[in-house]
């Protein structure tokens, strides 16, 4: 900031002083020269006092001069008032050495520390204030004159905005005299003779204003109206009556600085020379050590502090990786113990191969582990294929455990965080579960009652299946994240109208046998194909074994899980259909939307069900054999998606525009069994994985896991997981879910399978385009994923379509 505005002070000739930061007054390294005749005379006050920037006003609790001398409780202290002073004296001094006329020496325009210390700022407080703002912010004639002045208001806002000193803040309850008032009367108070009669400021106009300055040191008024007649008597040279009795010499040398003469009046020579300054000199140069040897003490303090502080966060956070250390250990015994007991059940039968080996003390077996990996980075490439590394390894296992380790190694961090959500789910007390229709049959319920008297009969079984409980599920998902290395394309489906524009697939559904899946979309068609044929039969075009014509576009379709004929669809229009595949056509069709409908779904364990969810803001329940709506959920906002539970047709959630997810069970639709919030975008999709697991996509780039048994107060607003790492801010993308594995597309044409116990992809797949009439591979970013289904629920196959109608068969491996 050093040189960026002019300085408020005005050298004798009226001519600006530049290159000078207005807020502080700093002293030259050439003063030597200047103050030579000073030192002579004043020996052991040549130290020019150091000033601070009033930035460190509010962190070392400094004070307004003004503050300090108009609080009620201050008692007049000689020595510390000739202190406060002399530091002023040489402030006014180097500038006169320098030929700069300071202009604003009062109160208002000086900062105070703690132990005293005196710094000179230039701020718009110290111009003459004709304004009613009660703020440091008023500007006058002297800003008018001195643009810089109004610069700095910023620069000064910390001592209005810092700590309980502020200037600001002088209207509390610990101060009598309003700052308003007292920083408008301050510049009459302080206005010279020469000045009030239309002369120029001068070095003497500095002089007369120290005289004020020191008056207000040694004199405390009761009241502002008090104050005031006596600040207006001083202009006239009459001091009070106390003042002359108890102070003689102070309010002598008062009257010198005061006299209404500016020739008159004496140099700064003469008052530093004075013996009223150098008789006290011991003294006060006693009291400046005593003041910095606190000041080293308070900096030493601050500096303990400070360690004291890092010292105990340290601590905290070596305690806290003491415990994390801790009950990783006590997980590696565990481990341990469950592996040697599955050795033991296995027998002598069962040979382990070198890298299966875990050593019975922990430090070898970590060793061991540590070898193992260090053997899966050093031999993972890239560039090498699957096959490769199966070759290498005995007895044709499937998969290989040194590309396993590369990529755990690679996903470590991610794979840690979901290690410790794990294991903090493990820890924390079991919730009430969901209130909801029961599921358990009667032989259901004896199975639950034979479990309670066995933990009754063996106390320990239960704390042992709840230590191992996060084992299974962070193993199971362990396992299956690192089960699988890539998708590879078992089969391309070839059509026949490729050159048709309009050929965005918007969904795709396999049968209950996997034997048939069926794709529908903007072509207005729903398209039957037999999976075994596409795979093996090595055709130009694939043609479907069925084609069924719609009078709009589709929108959604589902195949009933029961009655394998029969295919429900929803279109554009608002109309809800179901088709009977084996006669190629429609034998129900029901309109009772009024706008588009976004998704329909069969209820799996009542297959004459059937839900549909519409830009309406309603879900409509049908029954297929009866052909009218026998239920209807009105919303506020558009439903995008509905979804059935697997286990139950009396419970259906779907997702909204709004945002959010509502669960509701159907013996109750006016208010939602629980509200699921936590998406930022329109929820696209949603799919159960099991009974109170769900899952669901959205346009704000994310796909979230939810635990419906955690819902307690009919709102959900913790998802268990979070996916990310595909791209999806604006099309409907699909989302299809398989023992645990959550497949999605990606508006970067690719296809991103997830597993529901990491948040990070497992496996990825990229659709390239094929140019349908050179037949090459091509690029094209505006294509994106525009459905995905897997072949069942326990299948590793799924089937995948983009915005072209390009669709693949895929599989992991």
């Amino acid at each position: 900031m050093e040189g960026s505005s002019e300085s408020g002070w005005e050298r004798s000739d009226n001519s600006q002083f530049p290159g000078r930061n207005p807020r502080i007054l700093r002293f030259s390294s050439d003063n030597t020269s200047h103050d030579s005749g000073l030192m002579s005379v004043r020996k052991g006050r040549e130290r020019p006092y150091r000033t601070q920037p009033p930035a460190d006003a509010a962190e070392c609790n400094d004070v307004s001069l003004r503050q300090w001398l108009d609080n009620p409780e201050r008692s007049v202290e000689p020595l510390e008032c000739l202190h406060i002073f002399s530091q002023i004296v040489d402030v006014v001094n180097v500038a006169h050495l320098q030929g700069i006329v300071v202009h604003n020496v009062r109160p208002s325009c000086f900062i105070m520390s703690s132990y005293n210390r005196v710094s000179f700022i230039e701020s718009a407080s110290c111009s003459d204030s004709g304004s009613d703002s009660p703020e440091y912010g008023a500007t006058d004639s002297h800003s008018r004159r001195n643009p810089a002045a109004s610069q700095i208001n910023s620069e000064t806002s910390c001592l209005q905005s810092g700590s309980g000193h502020a200037p600001e803040a002088a209207g509390d309850k610990n101060q009598s005299f309003p700052m308003k008032q007292i920083l408008q009367m301050e510049s009459n108070w302080y206005t010279t003779p020469e000045e009030a009669s239309g002369g120029s400021a001068s070095c003497a106009s500095d002089i007369y204003q120290l005289g004020v300055l020191l008056f207000e040191l040694f004199c405390t008024f009761g009241s502002l109206e008090e104050k005031s007649a006596t600040m207006a008597s001083l202009r006239h040279r009459v001091l009070p009556p106390q003042l002359l009795l108890k102070w003689p010499k102070e309010a002598s040398f008062c009257l010198w600085l005061l006299h209404p003469e500016p020739s008159s009046r004496p140099k700064m020579s003469d008052v530093l020379q004075s013996e009223f300054l150098n008789e006290p000199r011991n003294d006060i140069e006693e009291r400046e050590a005593a003041v910095e040897l606190r000041e080293k003490i308070e900096d030493q303090e601050l500096l303990l502090e400070f360690l004291l502080i890092l010292q105990q966060r340290k601590q905290d956070i070596a305690e806290s990786l003491n415990a994390t250390i801790s009950f990783i250990s006590s997980d590696i015994d565990e481990v341990a113990k469950l592996q040697t007991s599955l050795k033991m059940k296995g027998g002598p039968t069962l040979e382990f191969g070198k890298t299966m080996n875990v050593a019975e003390d922990d430090d070898s077996g970590s060793s061991g582990s540590r070898k193992r990996i260090r053997q899966g980075l050093d031999s993972a490439h890239p560039d090498e294929s699957d096959d490769h590394q199966k070759s290498e390894l005995p007895g044709g296992q499937p998969g290989s455990i040194l590309s396993k380790n590369a990529r755990l190694m690679k996903n470590f961090r991610k794979l840690e965080s979901a290690y410790f959500l794990t294991r903090r789910r493990a820890a924390k007390p079991a919730q009430r579960p969901l209130a909801r229709h029961s599921q358990v049959s009667s032989g259901g319920r004896g199975s639950i009652l034979a479990t309670e008297r066995s933990s009754i009969s063996n106390p320990s079984s239960r704390d042992e299946q709840k230590q191992s409980g996060w084992i299974s599920t962070f193993l199971e998902g362990l396992c299956k994240y690192l089960s699988f290395s890539k998708l590879k394309v078992k089969a391309d489906l070839k059509q026949g109208d490729l050159l048709n524009s309009s050929n965005l697939v918007c969904s795709l559904s396999f049968d209950r046998d996997g034997e048939f899946f069926a794709s529908a979309g903007v072509n207005k068609k729903i398209k039957v194909f037999e999976y075994n044929s596409i795979l093996n039969e090595n055709r130009d075009i694939h043609y479907p074994v069925v084609e069924m014509a719609s009078r709009s576009k589709l929108s959604s379709i589902c195949w009933n899980s029961y009655i394998k004929s029969q295919i429900a669809s929803s279109n554009f229009e608002g109309v809800v259909q179901v088709w009977d595949v084996t006669r190629s056509q429609s034998f129900l069709e029901m309109r009772e939307h009024e706008r588009r409908v976004w998704s329909v779904d069969f209820s799996v364990a009542d297959p004459t069900m059937l839900a549909s969810g519409s830009d309406d803001g309603s879900v409509k329940l049908w029954n297929i054999n009866q052909g009218v709506s026998v239920g209807t959920i009105k919303t506020k906002a558009n439903v995008c998606c509905v979804q059935f539970p697997t286990d139950s047709g009396r419970t259906l959630a779907f997702g909204s525009a709004d945002h959010r997810i509502y669960y509701y069970d159907l013996r109750n639709s006016k208010m939602p069994l629980c509200t699921l919030i936590g998406h930022n975008k329109t929820v696209s999709y949603v799919k159960f994985i099991d009974s109170t697991t769900l899952v669901s996509a959205s346009t704000d780039n994310t796909i979230k896991l939810w635990d419906l048994s955690m819902c307690t107060s009919r709102v959900l607003d913790c998802p268990l997981q979070s996916f990310t790492g595909h791209l999806n801010v604006k099309n409907f993308v699909g989302l299809s879910v398989s023992d645990g594995y959550i497949a999605t597309g990606s508006e970067t044409n690719e296809v991103f399978v997830y597993h529901k116990a990491f948040p990070m992809p497992a496996l990825s797949f990229k659709f390239n385009n094929t140019d349908p009439l050179s037949g090459d591979e091509v690029d094209d970013a505006a294509q994106f994923i525009s459905s995905v289904c897997w072949r069942g629920q326990c299948s590793s196959t799924l089937v995948a379509a983009n915005s072209m109608g390009n669709i693949k068969l895929l599989e992991m491996a």
